[in-house]
This record gives structure tokens, C-alpha cells and sequence, in this order.
């Protein structure tokens, strides 16, 4: 399924179906039953006796892997299937391709939408310059590169001044009043930070746990930053 759906807009959407039935040669009454269940699955039976050029991008997408879906294929590839599609259409096509996997079906996925990767992949697989540059699964790729840190913020000066003057190994924002703590993020260690607040009597105004996500992932490995180690390879391949 390319990145363009490839429908026929001239012919109707269950004309559609019954044409990539007959390409896998299937007989007539079956292909129609086949393409009758697909367009059900996939909610487009209002639809299907209107020509595909009047659907929106999200049918045509719909539609366009209800096609590849007439002959039972164990692999698809879907290659940036949500380009172009709102917010809620993006969403429906997540919830498709989550019961496909869930059917035995196993997906490659091209995508530059980290999010959909990070939502969707059970193993990932990130290209630069056309070579993979690091491959696991999201939490393994994110463990990959530091990043990861505490922001404390004050609105009394007096306040982040103590503060600052206390956590030597954060990095200051005089300007903001905040202060930036190298952190994996652990409970243990936002409990240890809360614990010292406590114990000096200091009150932040604000705090925000920040981890690495795919998009910092993405930029350390394509931006030169370079990574220490390759994510140690999965025991059985995911779907």
C-alpha cells in the first residue's frame, strides 16, 4: 500500500473491491463476499456504490487497504499510511493497522511521524542518509542517548538562588528561575529531589519531568551527536 492511495477514482468503491478480486483471481461469488466483508470492516458499505473520487482522503486510505487486504496477505507494507489524513482519521487508521497485527498480520511501516512509530512499532528501525542508523524497540532506542532531566522552576529569586547554589550539577536559567537536573526520570530519583526540597525548606513552583522521546532520539542520530552502543537485539522478532 504506496503513499498515495491507489484507487480508481472513475468506478465506485465495491467496483474497486471486485476488481482487485478478480486480479487474485477469485471466483465471482466469492470475491463478492470478500468484498462485501471488507467494505463492512472497514465502514464503507454507505459508501460503496459512489464513485472513489467523491470519498475523503481518510475512505481513500480506508478503502486502499481493504484492497490489499482481498487476498489475505500475511505481510503488508504500509508506507506512510496517515500523510495527509486530520487528527481523527489519523486515529481510525492506528486502530486498522492494530487489528491487522492483532489478526497474525505482520506490518512494515515507513512513517516520519515519531508519535505513530513510538504508538505503533514493536521494533523500530531508524534511516539516515538511507542506512539504519539504530534499531530495537522505542524504550530501547531511548536509552540510547542522555538527555533526560528534573526542570525545577521558582518565582522567588531568594528561592532558586538557594536552590541553585545547593544542586551544583544542575544547569541554571537565571532568566526563568530554573533549574535543570540530569534525571532518567525515576521515581526514585523524583522522590529523593522532593525528599531535599523538604528537608531545606525550599518550595519550587513548578516541576516537569522531561525523558528522551523519538524525536531526541531521531536528532542524536542523524545530527552527528552519535550514540554509545546499538540496543541489544530482541530474543524473538515482534510483530
Amino acid at each position: 500500500t504506496g503513499q498515495f492511495s491507489a484507487v480508481d477514482g472513475l468506478i465506485t468503491g465495491e467496483e474497486n473491491m471486485l476488481l482487485m478480486a478478480d486480479l487474485h483471481h477469485l471466483p465471482k461469488r466469492e470475491g463478492r463476499r470478500v468484498a462485501a466483508e471488507l467494505l463492512e470492516r472497514f465502514d464503507l458499505v454507505d459508501a460503496a456504490k459512489k464513485p472513489a473520487s467523491t470519498y475523503s482522503g481518510g475512505m481513500k486510505r480506508r478503502l486502499d487497504i481493504a484492497m490489499t487486504l482481498v487476498g489475505s496477505p500475511r505481510i503488508i507494507f504500509l508506507d506512510e499510511p496517515t500523510t495527509g489524513l486530520d487528527p481523527r482519521a489519523r486515529h481510525n487508521m492506528w486502530g486498522i493497522i492494530r487489528e491487522l497485527v492483532t489478526d497474525g498480520v505482520t506490518v512494515f511501516l515507513t512513517t516520519q511521524y515519531l508519535d505513530e512509530a513510538d504508538e505503533l512499532a514493536d521494533r523500530i528501525a531508524v534511516l539516515n542518509d538511507g542506512k539504519i542508523a539504530a534499531e530495537g524497540s522505542a524504550e530501547e532506542l531511548k536509552r540510547l542517548i542522555p538527555g533526560g532531566h528534573i526542570r525545577l522552576r521558582f518565582t522567588d529569586p531568594d528561592a532558586y538562588q538557594n536552590a541553585a547554589l545547593s544542586l551544583r550539577e544542575a544547569h541554571r536559567d537565571d532568566e526563568a528561575l530554573a533549574l535543570q537536573i540530569p534525571s532518567a526520570g525515576s521515581q526514585r530519583e523524583l522522590r529523593s529531589i522532593l525528599d531535599w526540597l523538604d528537608s531545606v525548606g525550599i518550595e519550587a513552583d513548578e516541576l516537569t519531568v522531561h525523558t528522551p522521546d523519538l524525536d531526541d532520539v531521531f536528532f542524536a542520530l542523524t545530527g552527528g551527536a552519535g550514540v554509545p552502543t546499538q540496543p541489544n537485539q530482541p530474543k524473538e522478532e515482534a510483530r
